[in-house]
């Protein structure tokens, strides 16, 4: 039985198409035939909308069946997993209640490790091959809760003038994080939302290899209305439109992160 690999995906800049990514690299990761948990860390609660409607992600609030129930009274997340309409796709949703997440861990013993320990009973069914977590665009104590439970970090980037702001205090925060959750890797950077038309995305594209040990993805998200439409119907872009440019970029996009994960 193969480990269950976590995966989360941040960047303390919003818009960068965090949610967006992590939600069709767990679909794509279905899609070759992989079981994955989602894990909604936002209280934006825009990984639970793309695979939820509106009203059943709210659903999710109100019953108390998301994370901030668990982590606030330190559940195993075993208990707080839905099942998503996609095959090998299981979801635990957020709360809007998350805002306060970081004064319910203020005074928590090793309150850093809090979502791993939720997370071992988990991992230690097997059934799961990744586990993709989702983060707020904060750095934090609960950021660094959600990179201390992963092994694997994913930077998305978005190419716009402003779309770098900000990513040296992303890496300085990912150095104090290894201080105490040495075995974290940073899987690389993939750049969102570009267009090759604009001078600003290859200005981006030559600041990100000019970076030392930091891995660029060579697959680019490039600007597509399909996201927003799928986003609008709550589906991932693969399911929404299979054809699009999109879902094609993020199926490529899914194989070198799996590919440098198996390495």
């Amino acid at each position: 039985m193969s480990k269950t690999k976590t995966i989360c995906f941040a960047n303390n800049k919003g818009g960068s198409g965090k949610s967006t990514t992590c939600a069709n690299v767990a679909y794509q990761m279905s899609q070759e035939g992989k079981r994955v948990l989602l894990i909604d860390g936002d209280m934006q609660l825009n990984l639970t909308l793309s695979f939820f409607p509106e009203d059943e992600a709210l659903g999710f609030v109100q019953s108390g069946n998301n994370l901030y129930t668990a982590i606030k009274d330190q559940k195993s997340l075993a208990d707080f997993i839905v099942h998503t309409p996609y095959e090998g796709v299981d979801l635990i949703p957020s709360s809007t209640l998350m805002s306060s997440i970081e004064y319910e861990l203020f005074t928590k013993w090793q309150r850093e490790f809090i979502l791993r320990k939720c997370l071992e009973p988990v991992k230690a069914t097997g059934v799961y091959d990744y586990i993709l977590i989702d983060s707020p665009p904060t750095l934090g104590g609960w950021v660094m809760n959600i990179m201390c439970a992963s092994d694997y970090l994913v930077v998305p980037v978005e190419a716009s003038p402003w779309g770098l702001f900000g990513l040296a205090n992303m890496f300085d925060f990912v150095g104090q994080v290894r201080g105490i959750a040495p075995t974290l890797k940073v899987l690389g950077v993939a750049i969102t939302k570009a267009d090759e038309r604009k001078n600003y995305f290859h200005q981006t594209v030559e600041t990100l290899r000019s970076l030392e040990d930091v891995k660029l993805f060579e697959t680019f998200i490039r600007i597509d209305s399909s996201i927003e439409w799928a986003q609008d119907n709550s589906k991932p872009v693969g399911a929404y439109k299979r054809s699009s440019r999109s879902a094609k970029e993020y199926a490529q996009l899914t194989k070198e992160i799996m590919n440098d994960v198996s390495r």
